[in-house]
This record gives C-alpha cells, structure tokens and sequence, in this order.
C-alpha cells in the first residue's frame, strides 16, 4: 500500500498501492464499500475532494483520474504528464486539482473539466509530493532534486526554495495557518514557509 486518506466527514478511509486499485472502507467498522479499477497500473497518491463527494487517484499509468466517492463512477482522466505521476492535491476550494509527475512538472489543472490551468517547470527531477497552502495562493512541490518550491499559484513565479534535505522529499504538509510547511525525507524539517 503506498497511500491512505481519511474522508473530509471523519467516517471514511481510501487506501491505494501496487494492485491498480483504490479501496473505499468504512472507518469505524473496516467494510469494505467499494473497489475503483480504472487505473492501469500502480495507484500512487489519492486524495478526497474538500466536501467528500469525489476522488482523486494519480498513477503511474501516467493519468489522474477522478470519480465518484459514493459510486466509484469515473467523472474525467487527466493526461497532462508524459511519465508517472507520483503526487495529486485538491485544492482548498475544491475547484482545481495540483499533480506531480516523474518528468518534473508541477501541473494545476481544473477539477471538473479536466482542463490544463498552468505548468510548474521549476524541478530538476520527478516531483512526489504537492501541497496546497491553506489560503490556495500557493503550492509546495517536494522532489528527486532533494528541494522543496514554494510558488505563486496564479504566475507560476517561484517565491523560495528549501534546500535542507540530503534526500528526495517524500512528503509535505502546511500548518494550518499557512505559516509553516514540514517536509519529510530520511527526517522530518518544519520550517518557515515565508
């Protein structure tokens, strides 16, 4: 398994790996609800839209696709990146989708027609992680080059580059208030997102 995320209401669990597909359980008693199988190969991020009614699941089948939470009915595939896609966020509105892929690209694209917003170019290396500032205004890509970006959502324009890690960056998260950003490698730095 190489990802799981809780629903938005708490009552939910998805989890998804190397068996192609996205498993939707029942948090308090561990029912399985539904199997999503539309992706082609390893599911390697996923991530539920901010009022639970959608899915996100990115794969190294080179699309992101989104569906049904309560049917598992596919709505659209995104086929922006070139190779395998690693990372996927919603946005804090739920309006737009951030996806990371092997070949380096950040990529904003909106949730509902599938549609290529702008293209975040600044990674060397495959991005594997993204993450939304709580306000929308920016995004955090974690990479194979060891960095962390923090950029404008709305120019694309790099805003800093965090450059602690000795590694590739697994993971991000922001603090709640949009001050902080932690960022996981082979350890685990919280610093100043401004």
């Amino acid at each position: 398994m190489l990802a799981v995320a809780w629903s938005p209401d708490g009552k939910h669990l998805a989890s998804a790996g190397s068996d192609n597909t996205v498993q939707i359980w029942d948090a308090a008693t561990g029912h399985h609800l539904l199997t999503y199988r539309g992706h082609g190969n390893t599911v390697a991020a996923m991530t539920w839209s901010p009022d639970g009614k959608r899915v996100a699941s990115a794969s190294f089948d080179t699309t992101v696709q989104v569906w049904d939470a309560a049917t598992g009915n596919h709505l659209l595939t995104y086929r922006g990146h070139p190779k395998r896609v690693w990372a996927v966020a919603w946005s804090p509105d739920g309006t737009r989708l951030a996806s990371g892929g092997e070949e380096g690209t950040v990529q904003v694209w909106d949730a509902a027609t599938g549609r290529t917003i702008s293209t975040y170019p600044g990674h060397a290396y495959g991005v594997l992680s993204v993450a939304w500032s709580p306000d929308g205004r920016r995004i955090a890509s974690g990479s194979w080059d060891t960095t962390v970006q923090v950029w404008n959502v709305s120019t694309g324009h790099s805003m800093l580059i965090y450059h602690g890690h000795t590694d590739i960056v697994l993971a991000l998260a922001w603090s709640p208030d949009g001050t902080q950003i932690a960022s996981a490698s082979v350890d685990v730095f919280v610093w100043q997102a401004s």
